[in-house]
């Protein structure tokens, strides 16, 4: 990994190198600031390698990680991981947040900008939403001011749900909804994520902010309207969720990926991908991108090529191992 010169004041992304981090580091080096990463990631052959000082996302290492952190500003952190695995558990997530949360502390971070989700809560029995709720309490207690965005799906650049969901469309004859399709979710394009980071970099006090895209739509609108800008017929069919989740595995071993978990589709199916209309009432920042113009205007491009979870998973893995002494 490459270094420069400390400074006095500069931007700290957690992730730079990966999906949402990168497109805050690419607003903030737009702003002018000097931006630095802690990763787990390789840099080489990536469009910030040269852009971005890198250091080591090592939780093992708590005192080398805190000096990591020495001089930054603002933290903007984009850590965790969508489901358990080997290696890669929620509640490690959990764990580790709460290490570089008190890091900031102790190097005298002046703000963290913390990416939640919507609906976090500690009595959910989805475990990432409980996880997250547990980080946005924990958050509150550090004593830096901080803005928590909880957005709900991301889209635009290199998502998953979204690519995949057409990669489905482009490979299936017949793609089956969980159920009725009619659940809500309100997805922010990741461009507009990283301009409500950045803004929220430069804000004071601390508060939660709602942050989803302009658009509300059914899962069956989503999947409609994404074959629909394809130009692929494809029938669009209910199916119960045990069947729909059997699909899934199946899908899964062929592309050797985990395509989703129950806990997702369980958390899709009870309209946990959108604010509450309590939470509605409270401080929000919509984005700018409309999801069903932005599937128009980018249907060519959608789902030509799988995105892999466990592939980016196995890449950092590699990637952390190359950096570990011999």
């Amino acid at each position: 990994m490459k270094k420069r010169g400390h400074s006095s004041s500069f931007h700290l992304v957690t992730g730079a190198f990966g999906y949402s981090g990168s497109y805050i580091a690419r607003a903030l080096l737009a702003a002018g600031e000097e931006v630095r990463t802690l990763t787990g990631r390789d840099s080489a052959g990536h469009e910030l390698e040269n852009l971005v000082a890198a250091y080591p996302l090592d939780f093992a290492n708590p005192e080398e990680l805190c000096r990591s952190m020495r001089g930054a500003r603002v933290l903007y952190n984009t850590y965790w991981v969508r489901f358990s695995e080997a290696g890669f558990s929620q509640a490690e997530a959990v764990r580790n947040t709460k290490l570089l949360f008190d890091c900031a502390r102790k190097v005298g971070v002046e703000r963290i900008v913390h990416v939640s989700i919507t609906q976090p809560s500690m009595d959910s029995p989805f475990e990432y939403f409980r996880g997250k709720a547990e980080l946005e309490a924990a958050l509150g207690e550090v004593g830096v001011p901080y803005t928590i965005l909880r957005p709900a799906v991301i889209f635009g650049g290199e998502d998953i749900l979204i690519n995949n969901i057409a990669w489905s469309l482009r490979h299936l004859p017949i793609f089956g909804i969980f159920g009725d399709g009619e659940y809500q979710l309100q997805p922010i394009h990741v461009e507009d994520l990283a301009r409500l980071a950045v803004r929220a970099g430069n804000a004071t006090g601390s508060e939660i902010v709602q942050a989803v895209g302009p658009t509300v739509l059914t899962y069956q609108e989503l999947v409609r309207g994404l074959s629909k800008a394809m130009g692929l017929r494809r029938p669009v069919v209910p199916v119960p969720t045990w069947f729909g989740l059997w699909a899934s595995r199946l899908i899964g071993r062929l592309v050797h990926d985990v395509t989703l978990t129950r806990e997702e589709v369980g958390a899709l199916m009870a309209n946990l991908l959108l604010p509450t209309e309590e939470e509605r009432t409270r401080p929000s920042s919509v984005g700018r991108i409309d999801i069903k113009e932005w599937m128009k205007k980018n249907a060519e491009t959608l789902g030509r090529s799988y995105a892999n979870e466990l592939a980016r998973r196995e890449r950092m893995r590699l990637s952390t191992a190359t950096k570990q002494p011999a």
